[in-house]
């Protein structure tokens, strides 16, 4: 069996899965549940990134804190001024070519595509099998937003395993020592 294309972000309760310049450092504050990075690193087989992602985020480190050891694809308009690095390949072509080129690496196992301008163009194509969003409980207010498809028509979702509703119900209060700084 195939492994499923995955738009997999941590993100912000107000929808930014990066802060402005792709700055992550609102991730450091958060916790996951026990067991949710070894998932991940299992059963992911490649990474399909951006440029301006790999740029300003990535760059030399690798996912899930260096545990993780595959092929990365990073999708440009420019490879030939891309900073080389090891198990990166610097893609320069269609979007659906490139997801093609990543799920024949990843040997059967997932593709977590890890830029939201991608994923949006891969949403378009249908090419997107699973939308993985863990929510960090912080408002950012500006940076870059999982998914901004201006004029675009909604996309309507399921939870997996879910009966059809819309809505999951989440409950925060704001630490007051964070308030006004």
């Amino acid at each position: 069996m195939p492994g499923k294309v995955l738009m997999h972000f941590a993100m912000s309760l107000d929808g930014f899965v990066a802060g402005p310049g792709h700055d992550m450092s609102f991730l450091a504050k958060t916790t996951v549940r026990d067991g949710l990075h070894r998932e991940y690193i299992e059963s992911t087989g490649a990474v399909l990134a951006g440029r301006s992602g790999f740029d300003s985020a990535i760059g030399d480190s690798r996912p899930y804190g260096g545990a993780w050891q595959g092929p990365i694809f990073v999708l440009t308009h420019h490879p030939d001024d891309a900073r080389p690095a090891e198990h990166v390949t610097f893609l320069s072509c269609p979007v659906d070519e490139a997801l093609r080129i990543a799920l024949d690496a990843a040997q059967g196992k997932n593709v977590e595509v890890f830029s939201p301008t991608i994923c949006a163009q891969l949403l378009r194509l249908s090419l997107i099998d699973e939308i993985d969003v863990h929510i960090a409980p912080v408002l950012l207010g500006d940076g870059i937003r999982l998914y901004d498809a201006l004029g675009g028509q909604p996309l309507d979702l399921r939870r997996d395993g879910d009966t059809p509703t819309r809505t999951v119900d989440l409950r925060y209060r704001p630490v007051r020592s964070t308030l006004g700084e």
